[in-house]
């Protein structure tokens, strides 16, 4: 049995919300009209609710705005209609093909470290690669969820052994900054807050224009910011790259991450293959096809 929907308008909530994304992106009533194909008279009278906006036209102006999927949803409920993305848990049935590609990718990209965060940075699963870079964490950050900034930048987490660490945490800082506005994220926001204010290395670089830095024991890199951390008694430098789904039709997928991890010089690769040759890296908990949290 299902029951008819009674579409309403909230002014407040349809105008505002449309207005503050628009605001937020830093554009201008007639630039959205003319990417939205529209008018700037109509605009208006939809962020002020004297035009109720249609289903399609909610969608439109959403993805002219580059609105994450799961607002997207609240713009549609705002608007008097249902919500166009489901949300899926990934342990549920419908994921099996997504789990098992998640894996399977990871395990490829073996021995180097891997993994999958979701929207808050939480860490959904990780490869063997990653466990090697886990010496010495306290036991309450690897307690899932393990949340990946929380790991990072706490002073008992791997704060203590990146030796770029000025540098990577205002990168790290600045992505979360970032991506809290564009998401226009209230739990990213306070995350980042929480992070933030860690203790920070007294000598926090400053990266001249030649991209030199006076981090001590850190040098310039050609393409990209290494993380330079010690494990296993050595130094060991990656370039990071993270990787989302395109066009994603899921709030859940919408907000999944692959965050890699590429050798910056061969020293690193030859240690870390060394490594698991040896039988140095410990797999983590969880058995093939599920989420493997740390």
């Amino acid at each position: 049995m299902t029951t008819a929907m009674t579409r309403t308008v909230d002014d407040v909530h349809v105008g505002s919300m449309l207005r503050g994304w628009r605001k937020l992106r830093g554009v201008t009533q007639l630039e959205l009209a003319l990417r939205a194909d529209s008018s700037a008279r109509h605009i208006s009278f939809i962020e002020t609710g004297r035009s109720t906006p249609s289903r399609s036209m909610v969608l439109h102006l959403a993805e002219q705005l580059g609105v994450p999927v799961r607002d997207r949803n609240s713009l549609l409920m705002a608007a008097g209609w249902a919500p166009s993305y489901p949300e899926t848990s990934l342990t549920a049935p419908a994921m099996t093909t997504l789990r098992a590609g998640l894996d399977q990718l990871l395990t490829a990209y073996e021995p180097f470290p891997a993994l999958v965060m979701d929207g808050m940075y939480d860490v959904v699963t990780a490869n063997k690669g990653v466990q090697m870079l886990l010496e010495g964490v306290a036991d309450h950050l690897l307690q899932p969820p393990m949340n990946a900034m929380r790991l990072t930048l706490h002073p008992q987490g791997l704060a203590p052994r990146i030796r770029n660490l000025g540098q990577w945490r205002a990168h790290l800082l600045e992505r979360m900054d970032r991506q809290a506005t564009l998401r226009s994220s209230d739990a990213l926001r306070g995350l980042y807050e929480e992070v933030a204010s860690y203790p920070a290395p007294a000598d926090a670089a400053h990266p001249g224009p030649d991209g030199r830095t006076d981090e001590p024991g850190s040098a310039a890199h050609p393409y990209a910011l290494p993380l330079r951390i010690e494990a296993g008694g050595q130094v060991l430098s990656f370039i990071s790259t993270a990787t989302t789904f395109n066009t994603p039709m899921d709030v859940t997928v919408s907000e999944l991450a692959i965050e890699t991890f590429l050798p910056a010089d061969p020293e690193t690769a030859a240690v870390l293959r060394a490594a698991a040759r040896e039988g140095g890296v410990t797999p983590p908990a969880g058995g093939p096809g599920n989420p493997r949290r740390l």
